[in-house]
């Protein structure tokens, strides 16, 4: 071919339309930077679909640019789909980077909060450089996201940045291709942007301002005082770790008693002298979501035992804003050499109530905790606490998925109408189902008092409002007491679900694994509302999204005293032996000093006694019968205190009997007896019922699969986030030859049941359904 040929050749022209989440996080630059050196004219703009790119060239170089943009695309972009089409070429001279343009339908996702990057963070620790010590450094490859967007497509008009007018410096870092901060929404500099101060609760007054904020910080928290700062997703209340006074003063103001508190660390180095850490977890350590990680404590760790009394793992995390590191500098400068600033990093409320996010609630609400204050005036638009982590068996097993992870969606296997699903009581996150992406959100939490209930409905509101989804559909708990259910309910004009809570466990796992046919389900928890209006937890489930089978539970026992049982295990333990052996139930220790005779008139009187299969409340009965916890001052303290004193499981079961559909009751609390009475120690005796849960358990998995010829189960529920449980039945049923699938994108607690509930209100309009076929004890 002459050259002249070639010239003659015309150009072609390509749309193309990137979705995932490719606001924020550089992706514009990137697809400059591409076309330019491909020769390629055109443009491209964020959309409320995504990326919008023309390209126009020649046809090598288009092929070129298509295969290269998802490989290359920059590190924290992903690309869930990419569309082009052939359409007629205009001549284009250029390649410019247009205006965002807004659409109707939003198809964009929006990138979750991520740490500081490496460069940046080279910045803020060079003295030369015009952002040394600046606490809000970013650019296009870190900082916030979520909690400062009030709606999209992702530019500063639409974020809490939009009232910091950038100076001449950051505009033209702003304005230029091939700058790391080329469209960084939340670019600024101490000349322009965000400013810190610090104040005391005793004074309306700053105390000090800019860098001074710092070393004034550092020496408070040295000297053993509370400080609530301002982070990400919300204040931090911050008190030295080792100071053991000031532990237990925070705790006291706190209200938080014995639940353990997360530390956060400088760096890598400093936490290897405190807990072990192996490959996964340095990965998760060091992500950029920054989690807190729970790991096993080493010996004589230079933290008070305060922090995380009687439990075996210490939650860790490292800094992720700028502002940790610059506290973190001028920390280490008051230390000795040898020794490490460790500090608590708690989220800033009162127990169970949602965090503060601005000054001035800070100030209302944290003003007999805090003794002083580190703000700043970027407000956060939606709160955002940590993310709790543990690595188990290689795999990352979520506890709380908030900041750093949401709103990624999880991606189910086929599109449908969009619906709102609105979690359970406790843990609470809400769902909001988009085609075939489910946008769960951050933790909410326990949905008890009016401040979390305000941040529910607000989650509900934003949600919607960045993602414009507008549900066809509301699902809800089939428990009538919870909050989300009694607000399901006030909303008008739009069919609304009842989903039976163990059911949505198990249509969760089934989501996140894209699986189709019928499953077995053993959903082990503590408290789920059943369809016989009796309290489930201890359930072995077989079925699909629109049918489910009640296979086998626990032998219902009596909750005497409801609710308020499951704070006293000594109650929960009284009532199942008066149950089983009436009045020759043994005089075991726990029972000394105990209104025991108050709990046997209950039962006999059926007095404020609800019937429950959980497997969460037969945890605390063996705990306390055998030498654990009596009573426990927070969520699951009784069982993670008895898994944790498990070496191994080199032991023999206790005694059991399935007598269908019942795992009998009777025959385990007998054998527990017998081992106490023996003297065997309350370890083994840990050790033992974990081997029993899964023996039995797999046991009646073998039957089930007899039964249905079905052999995939699936692992979800509170009760899972016990590693032994999880690991060892987990692979006690790949040995029977099952397909075995348990929660990595959502944790198997309450918090992932919104996913669930989601996918089975999207099967049932699909199908026209009006309800969830139920079957009771088939088998």
């Amino acid at each position: 071919m002459s050259q002249s040929d070639i010239k003659t050749i015309p150009n072609q022209r390509k749309h193309i339309t990137v979705n995932g989440i490719v606001q924020g996080v550089g992706f514009r630059p990137y697809i400059y930077k591409l076309a330019k050196e491909l020769k390629l004219n055109g443009f491209v703009s964020n959309s409320s679909s995504g990326v919008t790119i023309e390209i126009e060239g020649m046809e090598q170089a288009i092929k070129s640019f298509l295969n290269r943009l998802p490989i290359e695309a920059p590190p924290l972009s992903d690309i869930s789909e990419i569309q082009s089409k052939d359409i007629q070429a205009q001549n284009s001279t250029s390649f410019i980077i247009q205006l965002s343009e807004s659409d109707k339908a939003v198809q964009t996702l929006i990138s979750p909060d991520v740490c500081i990057c490496d460069d940046c963070l080279n910045e803020l620790m060079d003295q030369s450089d015009r952002r040394f010590h600046y606490p809000f450094i970013n650019c296009t490859n870190c900082g916030p996201r979520y909690t400062i967007i009030k709606s999209i497509p992702y530019d500063r008009p639409f974020t809490s940045m939009a009232k910091f007018k950038m100076c001449p410096d950051c505009q033209r870092e702003y304005d230029d291709p091939a700058n790391r901060r080329f469209h960084a929404q939340p670019n600024a500099c101490p000349v322009c942007g965000p400013e810190v101060w610090y104040e005391y609760n005793t004074s309306a007054e700053i105390a000090a301002e800019d860098t001074d904020c710092f070393e004034q910080a550092a020496a408070d928290l040295i000297k053993g005082n509370i400080l609530a700062i301002k982070g990400l997703g919300g204040f931090h209340l911050a008190v030295d770790a080792a100071n053991e006074m000031a532990v237990a003063r925070l705790r006291d103001r706190k209200n938080r008693e014995e639940k353990p508190l997360a530390i956060m660390v400088a760096d890598v180095q400093t936490a290897e002298k405190l807990v072990h850490i192996n490959s996964t977890e340095k990965k998760l350590l060091t992500s950029e979501q920054r989690p807190i990680v729970l790991l096993l404590k080493k010996k004589n760790l230079p933290v008070a035992e305060n922090v995380a009394p009687d439990n075996k793992r210490l939650g860790v995390m490292l800094p992720y804003t700028p502002l940790h590191y610059v506290l973190f500098a001028y920390l280490k400068q008051r230390y000795t050499s040898g020794t490490d600033p460790i500090f608590i990093m708690t989220s800033a409320n009162l127990s169970e109530e949602p965090i503060a996010v601005s000054n001035e609630d800070a100030r209302a609400r944290l003003s007999n905790i805090a003794d002083a204050y580190l703000m700043h005036d970027r407000d956060i638009i939606i709160r955002a606490d940590d993310s709790v982590v543990m690595e188990v068996n290689d795999q990352l097993v979520f506890f709380r998925r908030s900041r750093g992870y949401a709103p990624r969606p999880v991606f189910i296997k086929e599109n449908g109408p969009s619906i709102l699903a609105v979690g359970a009581e406790l843990k609470n996150t809400i769902c909001l189902l988009k085609s075939n992406r489910a946008f769960l959100s951050q933790h909410i939490g326990d949905l008890e008092n009016l401040r979390a209930n305000e941040f529910f409905e607000s989650t509900i509101e934003h949600l919607q409002k960045i993602f414009e989804i507008k549900p066809e559909a509301i699902v809800h708990d089939l428990h009538p007491g919870y909050f989300s259910t009694q607000w399901a309910k006030e909303q008008q004009d739009i069919p609304i679900f009842a989903v039976q809570h163990h059911h949505a466990h198990l249509a969760s796992v089934m989501a996140e694994w894209h699986l189709d046919e019928p499953v077995i389900g053993i959903i082990l928890d503590g408290t789920g509302y059943g369809y016989d209006k009796t309290i489930w937890g201890g359930e072995i489930l077989e079925g699909d999204y629109l049918n489910v089978k009640r296979l086998a539970c626990f032998e219902p026992m009596p909750l005497a005293g409801g609710d308020a049982a499951i704070n006293e295990p000594w109650r929960i333990a009284t009532a199942y032996l008066y149950k089983n052996f009436s009045n020759e139930m043994p005089d075991l220790p726990f029972m000394n000093n105990r209104p025991v005779d108050i709990i046997k008139q209950m039962i006999d009187k059926n007095i404020n006694c609800i019937m429950t299969s959980s497997c969460g409340r037969l945890f605390d009965v063996v705990a306390a019968m055998s030498g654990g916890r009596t009573e426990i001052h927070y969520e699951g303290q009784a069982a993670i205190e008895m898994m944790q004193s498990v070496d191994n499981l080199n032991v023999d079961p206790f005694d059991y009997k399935i007598d269908w559909p019942h795992v009998l009751i009777r025959s385990i609390l007998a054998s527990v007896i017998e081992a106490i009475e023996q003297k065997i120690s309350f370890k083994q005796i840990a050790a033992r019922f974990h081997k029993t849960l899964i023996d039995l358990f797999t046991q009646i998995a073998v039957k089930a699969r007899i039964q249905s010829t079905i052999n995939t189960v699936v692992l979800s529920g509170g009760v899972f986030q016990n590693e032994i449980l999880a690991k060892h039945l987990g692979l006690s049923l790949q040995n029977e030859g099952f397909k075995v699938y348990q929660q990595k994108q959502v944790p198997p607690n309450d918090g992932g049941i919104s996913l669930g509930q989601a996918v089975i209100g999207q099967k049932l309009m699909i199908s026209d359904q009006k309800n969830v076929n139920f079957v009771n004890f088939v088998l």
